[in-house]
């Protein structure tokens, strides 16, 4: 085996036409040795070859007679000092960090344990079993692929509607999809999956973590597996679990032509990224890649004692995004995103901890800075969930100016008002406009603020109201796990029911929760699934589950052409938790929402295109709540049901629960090119008391005849139905109503 000195960069292995280079960091380490494996199945090793050269604590070399798919792991030699923060052991196979293709997944066995598992000692005891018959293999990969002329889409953020979704979830059961193909990039990209994608409206596909990762140990004994992947174990490799393709080899390219077909669709791809933890853990997991490569360099470490973790979030312990090399790591990964797989943006999962110094969070700490000055990473579409579970995570509206955030008020009030809570019209009117009291004073605009009300993370819509407390028994934890304050209703009965008003209620009040959400200023982001139903049976927390309680459910729905409704895909019986009771396909769960499926889901298309029709949903800058040039009404205003202005009682008065809002078509904006954008005024209703109230609606000379309703969740009617404002509108109970009218003559008094 000829070994050339190499260079130190790029980091990882690099094919670059005429032989691999190796180059790994470490900066502790006395000797890094690259191993390598003739297959997948291999126990050990065939050649060991130590990396010969050190350029500024990164070992490399050269191998000319390497080639792509070469399976290869480290081993790295220094010493093992839990009390100094050192846990180098040599006995185990590690996955190198900036490995593109996994070439083998884990297997769990106590060897893969830098210390003896269940010995005194506990981590200051030392394990000499090898670990290479149980450890992940990295392959090397050649990068070529024929994007054609695929580029990022850039869609504005005003103008985009985000898509939360599971690639496996999404497509497990979707008709039409290739039984090979369901549950996997490919299916993504499949044709069924890409026309209901684009007949919905959406714009961008916001997907769970699909970098490689680890099932817990404690996971996989009971049968389950870590079905969302926050629990990452490589930042470059997209996970082969969710290919289609029986060569590992072409995942990358799998998940490239996934991009390159949702592009083609003016569809773009966000990532949900998991840098605020590894897989490894505590300080009594497993020693995988980091903290065995170099573990004081990688991870934040206790100033107080460095055998243990600074832990953030739950998980164990913190990559330390102060140190200049675990910065690049997370940098260099973010960049391979965009540029190599052409990604359009990313969410970052409790983004809080990114921003911690040693213990708290810095808003100009190095990481911010570091996105903000970088010419590519700049530029893409950056959603910060706000928050981590250490003391001052809750960061919501504190993200620095090009940031996005999950929006975590706009979620919780949205919730107490239509539940009917008391007091909560004021915070409503905030939250409706766009969060100014949140994003307004940095620079920053409506588009801040990703607004939601349900996500992955909690009950999906359909349980929001179909269930007061959580059901997480088939998690395994005795119901323990998942949030216990979800601000949910069942509206009279714990979970299904055969009761038709019930039944009623929960679908109009679905509809209240959809509409409020796509005609509210920022950003609007709908959970998959819930604008067909879907139930995870009142489990707030599925990560485990891999199973229908997490698998989209499409009977009953027009998918698309390529749909065939009489023929639901067959279950594998690897997948879900063995000895778990979950719904079988048209069985236990084929349609909670009492076949209302198809309903929901064209009232929510239509929805969809009334946001785009309406240029005045679409704002780029915060309502001034003034007339605009010399117009009589204001560009946005407050009314109450007798049809006057919302008076200072009126706003204090803990008892409203009913509210009417004002938006102006005409405000000022202008498109790329200058052209003012233009569209209807609007007037929308809601009211989240139980009773009927006829609400008067603005009337006069100088406003029209004649108003358009474009909707009214009451009954889920979508058809355009012309109304008379003299006449009080009779507002149904728990329902919220759109009507569109443009103005007839300027004034110069505001109303």
């Amino acid at each position: 085996m000829r070994v050339w000195p190499g260079h130190p960069y790029p980091l990882g292995a690099t094919w670059d036409g005429s032989g691999v280079n190796f180059a790994l960091f470490s900066q502790h380490a006395d000797t890094v040795e690259v191993c390598l494996f003739d297959s997948p199945e291999a126990t050990k090793e065939t050649e060991r070859i130590a990396l010969p050269q050190k350029t500024f604590n990164v070992w490399h070399a050269s191998f000319p007679d390497l080639k792509p798919g070469q399976l290869y792991g480290y081993r790295v030699h220094g010493p093992y000092e839990p009390q100094h923060g050192h846990r180098f052991n040599p006995h185990k196979l590690l996955l190198d960090p900036y490995a593109r293709v996994i070439g083998r997944s884990m297997k769990w066995d106590d060897s893969l344990f830098g210390y003896k598992v269940g010995d005194e000692k506990q981590d200051f005891s030392f394990d000499d079993r090898d670990s290479a018959a149980f450890a992940p293999l990295a392959m090397v990969h050649d990068n070529a692929f024929t994007w054609g002329d695929d580029k990022h889409l850039d869609t504005p953020w005003e103008r985009t509607i985000v898509y939360e979704l599971h690639v496996k979830g999404f497509t497990r059961l979707m008709p039409g999809v290739p039984e090979k193909e369901r549950g996997t990039y490919a299916g993504l990209a499949s044709a069924p999956a890409i026309e209901y994608l684009t007949k919905l409206g959406i714009t961008a596909v916001e997907l769970l973590p699909v970098h490689f990762h680890a099932d817990e140990r404690f996971l996989v004994d009971q049968g389950r597996v870590n079905y969302w992947g926050y629990n990452t174990l490589g930042f470059f490799a997209p996970d082969p679990r969710y290919s289609s393709e029986p060569h590992l080899e072409d995942v990358v390219n799998e998940f490239k032509s996934m991009v390159r077909t949702l592009h083609s669709a003016g569809i773009e791809i966000i990532l949900d990224v998991v840098y605020n933890h590894t897989c490894e853990g505590s300080h009594l997991g497993p020693t995988l890649s980091l903290r065995g490569i170099d573990n004081r360099s990688y991870y934040n470490l206790s100033p107080e004692d460095p055998r243990y973790y600074m832990d953030f979030t739950g998980c164990g312990n913190t990559p330390d995004l102060r140190q200049p090399r675990m910065l690049q790591l997370v940098m260099d990964s973010l960049r391979y995103w965009v540029q190599e797989m052409h990604v359009d943006g990313f969410r970052f999962d409790l983004a809080a901890t990114l921003a911690r110094s040693v213990r708290d969070v810095d808003q100009l700490g190095v990481f911010f800075n570091a996105i903000h000055q970088d010419p590519v990473l700049s530029q893409v579409k950056l959603i910060a969930e706000p928050w981590d579970v250490g003391p001052g995570g809750y960061m919501v509206g504190q993200f620095p100016v090009i940031w996005t955030e999950w929006n975590g008020r706009y979620r919780d009030c949205v919730r107490k008002f239509w539940k009917g809570d008391g007091g909560t019209v004021n915070e409503l009117a905030t939250r409706l406009s766009g969060s100014s009291d949140l994003y307004q004073d940095d620079g920053r605009r409506p588009s801040a603020s990703i607004n939601f009300v349900t996500c992955h993370d909690g009950f999906t819509l359909h349980d929001l109201v179909s269930y007061n407390e959580k059901h997480n028994e088939a998690n395994g934890e005795g119901n323990r796990d998942g949030a216990n304050d979800n601000n949910s209703w069942n509206c009279g009965a714990e979970g299904p029911t055969d009761d038709k008003a019930i039944n009623e209620i929960r679908e109009r009040q679905k509809r209240n929760f959809l509409a409020t959400l796509l005609v509210s200023q920022g950003v609007p982001m709908i959970l998959a699934g819930d604008e067909i139903g879907h139930s995870g049976m009142g489990n707030n927390n599925l990560y485990s589950q891999d199973n229908e309680l997490s698998w989209l459910n499409w009977d009953g729905v027009n998918v698309g052409q390529a749909s065939n409704l009489s023929s639901s895909p067959t279950r594998s019986a690897s997948e879900g938790a063995p000895g778990t009771a979950t719904p079988s396909v048209g069985e236990g769960n084929p349609d909670p929402s009492g076949g209302n499926k198809q309903k929901l889901l064209d009232f929510t298309r239509r929805l969809i295109e009334i946001v785009k029709e309406q240029p005045v949903l679409n704002r780029r800058h915060f309502f001034r709540g003034q007339p605009i040039r010399g117009g009589f009404l204001k560009d946005i205003y407050w009314l109450e049901p007798s049809g006057q202005e919302m008076s200072d009682e009126a706003w204090n008065a803990g008892f409203v629960r009913c509210i009417g809002m004002g938006l102006l078509g005409k405000f000022g904006q202008v498109d790329s090119q200058g052209r003012p954008e233009e569209g209807d005024s609007l007037i929308i209703l809601l009211n989240a008391h139980h009773e009927p109230i006829d609400f008067t609606l603005p009337h006069g000379p100088r406003m029209p005849a004649k108003l358009d309703r474009l909707f009214d969740t009451s009954d889920g009617n979508i058809e355009i139905v012309p109304h008379k404002p003299k006449v009080p509108y009779k507002l149904q109970g728990r329902s919220m109503v759109l009507f569109r009218f443009k103005t007839v003559e300027k004034g110069s008094n505001s109303k």
